[in-house]
């Protein structure tokens, strides 16, 4: 997200998923079902409308987020709903650690398989097409992916938050890293140290741990400036 310059569509995707919640709360289903339901019918909004309208992806996801968010908030119960948008980790039980399991390994297969791709995209679509690279399938499949990624961390974050952890491990990865593989690895080591660490404070101070999680992974970016060459 951060080397294809969408760091802000992964947060406001999180925003998406607000509609989502409050429905699955509203009939009693999991959640995580209803967040990603909503993500998936907005990510296939914003790629349709970017190969009919030719705006850019930032746009169209922007319409989707500010829309979403409003409906969200009228139809999120009012007990809910700051639960649903800080996140209240305590809510998170063995079925949802399941689900986090089985998905997250599936993540990492999925995006080894398209890394490639990916990656030669970034530095020139057309060169992907020449080499017969599908770049608008590659990143319909991608978008999903991180659909999958915001869902299972909004009972963590809630939908304000989520995105921080999207973008945080991975721009302070960036300020020490100097290959590809480096920058991964050490983006997946921060994210589970900030979530580790913010989630082990706010249960010794016994206070909500979405934004000590936050400000962990904004601690931890602070410290990778003092190393970065």
């Amino acid at each position: 997200m951060v080397l294809r310059r969408m760091s802000l569509v992964g947060d406001a995707l999180s925003h998406v998923a607000l509609p989502g919640i409050a429905v699955a709360l509203l009939i009693g289903i999991n959640p995580f079902i209803g967040a990603f339901a909503a993500l998936v019918v907005a990510i296939l909004g914003i790629w349709a409308l970017e190969k009919k309208t030719e705006l850019p992806s930032e746009t169209l996801v922007g319409i989707f987020f500010t829309l979403s968010l409003a409906l969200g908030l009228l139809l999120t119960p009012e007990p809910e709903l700051l639960e649903a948008l800080f996140g209240n980790i305590s809510k998170i039980n063995i079925i949802d650690a399941a689900l986090t399991g089985i998905f997250t390994v599936f993540i990492f297969m999925a995006i080894r398989r398209l890394a490639k791709g990916l990656m030669l995209s970034i530095v020139s679509k057309d060169l992907a097409k020449s080499v017969r690279i599908p770049v608008d399938k590659m990143n319909l499949i991608f978008l999903l992916l991180v659909a999958v990624v915001v869902a299972l961390g909004l009972k963590v974050a809630g939908t304000l938050l989520m995105g921080s952890l999207v973008i945080i491990p991975a721009a302070a990865s960036k300020n020490i890293s100097v290959s590809l593989s480096r920058y991964t690895a050490t983006a997946a080591v921060f994210g589970g140290l900030s979530a580790f660490s913010g989630i082990w404070v706010a249960n010794y101070f016994n206070i909500v741990p979405g934004p000590i999680v936050v400000l962990a992974g904004g601690i931890v970016f602070l410290v990778t400036l003092l190393f970065k060459k």
